[in-house]
């Protein structure tokens, strides 16, 4: 189903300081993920209807606050119509490999944030030399 909230991201630039105060705070099981500078948030289980999330270096320069991630069927039809509404792409679409696709926009009043098309094949195009 489109249109749902798959997950969320807090942005800083000492994520590790960020999990500790969120540990703290509201008790989030946090811890980085393997291979990546990157730490998972665990809220509970999907199956309850609980969100994902995690805590990353900001994608985008001066970038603060809690991304939302919005589930699409198509990332290239999403970002056409978003444009056509007065959106604006912020960060092109991008491959989290072999996970999805996703792209951040500005809604016509500025406000961020994410479209995540799940695709198992996803994977950056090759760098030319």
């Amino acid at each position: 189903m489109s249109g749902l909230v798959t997950h969320f991201e807090i942005y800083g630039d000492e994520p590790a300081k960020l999990a500790a105060f969120y540990r703290e705070l509201f008790g989030w099981r946090i811890e980085p993920a393997a291979g990546v500078d990157y730490w998972r948030i665990h809220l509970g289980s999907p199956a309850n209807g609980t969100a994902a999330g995690g805590l990353a270096h900001p994608p985008l320069p001066d970038a603060r606050g809690w991304m939302q991630y919005v589930k699409v069927e198509s990332l290239d039809d999403s970002l056409a119509v978003a444009q056509r509404l007065g959106g604006r792409v912020v960060r092109e679409k991008t491959a989290v490999p072999k996970t999805a696709w996703y792209a951040v926009i500005a809604d016509p009043q500025g406000n961020l944030f994410a479209i995540w098309q799940p695709d198992r094949t996803a994977f950056p195009a090759p760098v030319p030399d």
